[in-house]
């Protein structure tokens, strides 16, 4: 029998590129998006591929899907909890609603998602859960700091689940790190400051400028999602699962300066499961 994913955030980009990788392998893939029919349009030839009406910011949305994967599966293999936003505002300049937006979907989302799904991947016997999580998860960034801060809660949740989750559910836990996506994703960021005022004139100008200049800068060629895609692949095969994994060698060099100790972050929670569990 085939295995199961469920993806959220599977429209486009990452979510998308990795629904169509494991559907084309024999996989049967749940993928999240907004508009099911039009994307169960797009792509009616492929086989193995089910879009479903997800919300990740309405928790009755989240259970409705798991509620299907359970009446037409019976267990999933692996939850790949992709969906959620950037957001490029100074803390100083941002509504208190866009800031809960981002929260909502990229933290709470996640944290829905996961609640809901979690009896079902304990029926597989082994499952995983990977969550995307960002190299802003690891690293602060100018005029990023509440979309990274949404990042770091995103780790924060998910290296403490891999503390006792695979001893206790044998489920595995993984991070997905990816840098700059060629997707929607830097679209819709830049659409929504353009959206929102554009560049304001204001004590923060110089600051975005410069960003936004090395931004474009170091990311002429950024990494596609096809390519995410098949470290997505790459990483549900492995036998001893990372818990933390970056997806080009441009992100892996952004954050070596935190990551060096511990790579995978595997050592950091095996020594806290042996110092609070003693496992």
């Amino acid at each position: 029998m085939g295995k199961i994913i469920c993806i959220t955030g599977a429209s486009t980009g990452i979510g998308l590129a990795t629904a169509l990788r494991f559907a084309r392998e024999g996989w049967t893939v749940y993928a999240g998006t907004r508009n099911p029919a039009r994307d169960q349009e797009l792509y009616r030839k492929e086989n193995n591929l089910h879009f479903v009406q997800l919300e990740v910011t309405d928790p009755a949305s989240i259970q409705s899907v798991i509620d299907l994967i359970s009446d037409e599966q019976g267990s999933l293999d692996v939850l790949f909890a992709n969906a959620g936003f950037g957001y490029l505002r100074a803390l100083g300049q941002a509504p208190v609603e866009d800031i809960h937006r981002v929260f909502d979907t990229n933290v709470y989302g996640v944290m829905h998602t996961i609640r809901a799904a979690l009896p079902l991947l304990q029926r597989s016997g082994y499952a995983h859960i990977v969550a995307t999580s960002s190299v802003g998860g690891l690293v602060g960034q100018p005029m990023n700091e509440i979309y990274c801060a949404s990042k770091f809660a995103v780790e924060g949740l998910l290296e403490s689940l891999a503390t006792y989750y695979k001893p206790q559910f044998n489920i595995d836990v993984t991070l997905l790190e990816p840098g700059a996506i060629a997707t929607e994703f830097t679209k819709t960021v830049m659409g929504h400051v353009a959206g929102t005022g554009g560049i304001l004139e204001d004590e923060y100008k110089p600051v975005i400028d410069a960003y936004t200049a090395a931004f474009l800068q170091r990311n002429v060629k950024p990494q596609t999602p096809e390519s995410v895609a098949e470290v997505m692949w790459e990483l549900v095969h492995m036998e001893t699962k990372p818990v933390r994994i970056r997806t080009s060698e441009r992100a892996e060099a952004f954050v070596a300066h935190k990551v060096s100790a511990d790579p995978t972050g595997l050592d950091g929670v095996l020594s806290t499961r042996k110092i609070q569990l003693n496992m």
